[in-house]
């Protein structure tokens, strides 16, 4: 037993502890969400990852991100992703995707029959491609709702997107999966937190300009509640891997 990981196998049991070092896990999103979703993963032994992210860390990045760091400002999500994992879990298999979710590049992203895909994606459009393409090749999706404008960790939910409510993101995604049929089956973690203040720009469709993530207006946003969720997210894909879904 590797002592870097002596004490998830503690609780976990050898066997199922193999199971997570078995299993691949694509995360969509290397941001607020993202990052503290992708160190559970590695920090509880999962043995592939994919992480799929076109961005680079800006200093409005510093308050939330796991990887924005003054030293970082202006390097690859993706790439200080991998080294940072590299540092904690040395023989995990890391592969990075520097790209945009759109349609042209859905295949690449989901080609290698994850056990588990994490959206961590905060644009509207890609959201929804990653959404519908993953229940189409019948892969396990979960995903994060709204995390900016809220306050309230323990406010934070997790639920089948059809029990989704008061989450101005999940509404918009509930409206344009239902265009293709698509009601239920994806677990989702959200807040019905009332955002605190300020703008809530979840409420209108994308540009197609915002739709890659470039032009967005900003929202407050606070380390502890998007943290949570993305650890909650983790949580969603280990219970999957360890086959502890109810």
């Amino acid at each position: 037993m590797s002592s870097s990981f002596s004490r998830v196998q503690l609780l976990t049991g050898e066997e199922a502890f193999g199971r997570l070092q078995e299993a691949r896990v694509t995360v969509c999103g290397l941001g607020a969400v993202g990052s503290f979703a992708v160190e559970a993963l590695a920090r509880s032994g999962v043995g592939h990852l994919r992480l799929v992210d076109f961005d680079v860390v800006e200093a409005s990045n510093i308050n939330r991100q796991l990887f924005a760091l003054h030293s970082t400002l202006g390097q690859s999500k993706v790439s200080l992703a991998q080294k940072r994992i590299k540092d904690i879990a040395p023989d995990c298999h890391v592969e990075v995707l520097d790209l945009f979710i759109d349609g042209a590049s859905l295949d690449r992203v989901l080609d290698n029959e994850p056990d588990v895909v994490l959206d961590a994606i905060d644009g509207l459009n890609s959201k929804v491609m990653l959404i519908r393409e993953a229940l189409h090749r019948r892969l396990y999706i979960a995903s994060s709702m709204g995390a900016a404008t809220r306050y309230d960790a323990g406010a934070i939910r997790v639920c089948d997107i059809s029990e989704t409510h008061h989450c101005p993101l999940a509404r918009l995604v509930r409206r344009r999966l239902h265009r293709f049929g698509i009601e239920k089956g994806v677990d989702c973690v959200f807040s019905p937190e009332p955002p605190t203040r300020g703008p809530v720009p979840e409420e209108t469709e994308e540009t197609a300009t915002q739709a890659r993530g470039r032009i967005r207006q900003p929202m407050g946003s606070i380390a502890h509640v998007t943290g949570s969720f993305g650890l909650r997210l983790a949580g969603l894909a280990l219970d999957r891997i360890l086959q502890r879904m109810k």
